[in-house]
């Protein structure tokens, strides 16, 4: 597995990581057992960056890496997140009380004293980031942090929040349906010397020679309240995903492998944290790390999905709440 750092003096890890959202029932049900032969198969493939949160099924899928690492120690790195509360409303809290809280609850389920990296999940835009940056260097220096992350935040939030300490990573939205991040917050990472975490990097499960069957899915997979899943959006999503699909195929990797290489492409200072359930999924993100386009394959992709090419927005009004917005 290629390996890239976290941050200038952070650590190396796999290039391609794990969100582990998925261990939660975000996009179905999934058992201890069947997280845990995910993972196992996480370090047969040198997958060793773990991405989780508390907010991931009230911490569930903190409790199953939990489990699972207690049996398999110093194999990951793992981060988590903090600052989105659901009940009985949706907001968000920075402050250093319920920071605290949150990163001591992780820790527990967890079963570790300490995270490789813990991320502001979403800012809460009534308190300074740079009083939020505070606290984040109390935890470190406190030892219960690595790093420090933010996550869904514009290049200006990057940037002050960096005047006060450095920033191992930020964690937006990128993939070949989503380049916002193109537009100022991958320059000011590669400036800066912080690692740009990509999320939902195959788009969600679209890119994939099984895309999803929408109307198939629980009512509780995130993707049926998502207006690119919508009709009629979905639909013509999928007549322009399926020839970049065709073309993977043809290129003799699978869709989320040319995916997530297409990510990985965009700098050194980036990595990949696509979510799944299963072994075989995680094999296909994984073998991306050791693909390199070559320029004409990277020009075929750009004529198949152009820059916005994506019918509906990214999240419904309701999902958009939080993440900052730029340019």
């Amino acid at each position: 597995m290629q390996q890239r750092k976290l941050g200038r003096d952070g650590p190396s890890v796999g290039a391609i990581g794990l969100g582990c959202m998925s261990f939660a029932g975000a996009y179905g049900k999934i058992s201890e057992a069947e997280a845990h032969r995910t993972l196992e198969a996480a370090i047969d493939l040198g997958v060793t960056h773990l991405d989780t949160a508390a907010l991931y099924g009230g911490g569930v899928s903190e409790s199953y890496i939990g489990s699972f690492i207690k049996d398999h120690p110093n194999r990951f790195s793992i981060a988590t997140k903090a600052g989105i509360i659901t009940k009985p409303e949706r907001r968000f809290d920075n402050t250093e009380a319920y920071l605290r809280e949150s990163l001591e609850g992780s820790l527990k389920r967890l079963g570790v004293e300490h995270v490789e990296l813990f991320y502001i999940h979403r800012r809460q835009q009534d308190i300074p980031i740079e009083d939020v940056m505070e606290t984040m260097v109390k935890l470190k220096q406190e030892g219960k942090i690595g790093g420090i992350g933010l996550s869904e935040i514009a290049p200006y939030t990057l940037r002050r929040a960096a005047a006060v300490h450095p920033v191992m990573a930020v964690q937006n939205e990128y993939s070949l349906w989503t380049r916002l991040p193109e537009l100022g917050l991958l320059q000011a990472c590669a400036e800066l010397g912080t690692t740009f975490v990509s999320f939902s990097s195959v788009g969600r499960g679209v890119f994939s020679n099984r895309m999803p069957d929408v109307p198939a899915l629980p009512d509780s997979d995130f993707r049926t309240s998502n207006p690119r899943f919508a009709e009629p959006n979905y639909t013509l999503n999928k007549a322009i995903i399926s020839k970049f699909n065709e073309y993977a195929n043809s290129q003799g990797m699978s869709p989320a492998t040319m995916a997530n290489a297409w990510v990985l492409h965009q700098g050194d200072h980036v990595i990949a944290i696509p979510g799944t359930r299963t072994p075989d999924h995680l094999a296909e993100n994984a073998a991306a790390a050791d693909v390199v386009l070559t320029d004409a394959q990277i020009a075929e992709i750009d004529r198949l999905l152009p820059v916005g090419f994506a019918y509906g927005d990214r999240y419904s009004d309701g999902q958009s709440v939080g993440p900052e917005r730029y340019c």
